[in-house]
């Protein structure tokens, strides 16, 4: 007998390809990024009108400089979600614009960011229009600067480039994600006064000082106030969150800097959407077999929207931004880095 308002009624998302995409010189380092993107809106049954929590931007010749573009995906959460996400969207790249008006992104990049998700932060807090008590959002931005790229991220949503190595494309993570999983994240909001403990612990059904915790079997492990059931995040490091701030729970980003090389393929931005049940590396391959990123995009976003009602009744918000790096001459020639690459391997 088929099921009733089961998994397998639940509608997948259109299959074609991806949303808005182009195409950017960076002259300084003769490179072309051909980028696309795509956003898909959660599947939430109980919820039929709600909005989607996710925010991304894509700014070439950011602050009027053809070597420097931004991306940036926000994923919100919380009853104010949309609007953290919304209003760090716009916050992060008019600070950021500043500090290279300024000279200092120019000159310290890391610092740059910093200043920038702090000061987007801060001004978050004090908005009129935006609740950011109990909601808030990730961010992780990658900004090509010249043969350079830098990531700056908070929550984990995450970073990740395609590197052409010994025949292979291999995952390099440019961003770590911050949830309670990690030691060291543990430790930090652990000295700020938080308890750490999974939905399970905290409701008496499991060892209250246990950290035995698995990925993606059960509840994560959650930041929680020493004497109250809130904030309850999954993630260590946020954008708003007002009330986690007094448990560790911090806007400050962890920022990586990379050499763009000629092995360096492509690279993702996306939101937990995508890799709640994909692996870094199981994206890149994914990303590897489509010359356009529009097609990748598509192929990713399906997937993941898939693997989410095979394990829930639900999806979350999924968003998507691909960027490959080609070289100039090489695409006046008309062929892709990748299969130059592959034949010079062969």
């Amino acid at each position: 007998m088929g099921c009733t308002q089961g998994k397998c009624c639940l509608p997948l998302p259109r299959r074609g390809r991806g949303g808005p995409g182009g195409h950017a010189e960076v002259p300084g380092a003769g490179m072309v990024l051909e980028y696309a993107t795509l956003a898909v809106a959660g599947l939430y049954p109980d919820s039929p009108g709600r909005e989607s929590q996710d925010a991304h931007l894509v700014a070439t010749r950011f602050a009027g400089d053809p070597d420097l573009h931004l991306l940036a995906v926000f994923d919100g959460h919380g009853a104010a979600g949309a609007a953290c996400a919304g209003f760090a969207r716009e916050a992060l790249p008019r600070l950021l614009a500043a500090a290279a008006g300024g000279g200092s992104l120019a000159a310290d990049p890391a610092a740059a960011f910093r200043e920038a998700m702090l000061g987007a932060n801060a001004e978050m807090h004090a908005a009129a229009g935006v609740d950011d008590f109990m909601s808030g959002t990730t961010a992780v931005a990658a900004l090509v600067a010249g043969g350079a790229l830098h990531v700056a991220n908070v929550g984990d949503s995450r970073a990740v480039a395609g590197v052409w190595r010994a025949g292979r494309v291999v995952a390099e993570d440019l961003s770590w994600d911050q949830t309670p999983f990690r030691a060291d994240e543990r430790a930090r909001v652990k000295a700020c006064g938080a308890r750490v403990m999974s939905v399970e612990q905290v409701e008496g059904m499991r060892d209250p000082e246990s950290e035995g915790w698995v990925p993606d079997e059960g509840d994560p492990p959650r930041v929680w106030a020493r004497d109250g059931l809130y904030p309850g995040t999954a993630f260590t490091r946020s954008l708003g969150d007002l009330a986690a701030e007094e448990v560790g729970v911090i806007a400050e980003p962890e920022v990586k800097s990379v050499e763009i090389t000629p092995a360096h393929l492509f690279f993702v931005v996306a939101s937990d959407g995508v890799f709640e049940f994909l692996s870094s590396q199981e994206v890149v391959d994914m990303v590897a077999m489509y010359q356009d990123p529009r097609d990748a995009c598509s192929a990713i976003t399906a997937e993941s929207y898939k693997l989410w009602l095979e394990h829930e009744n639900r999806t979350d918000d999924i968003t998507i931004i691909i960027v490959h790096i080609r070289d100039s001459e090489i695409v006046l020639q008309g062929a892709t880095k990748w299969t130059v690459l592959a034949s010079e391997h062969q």
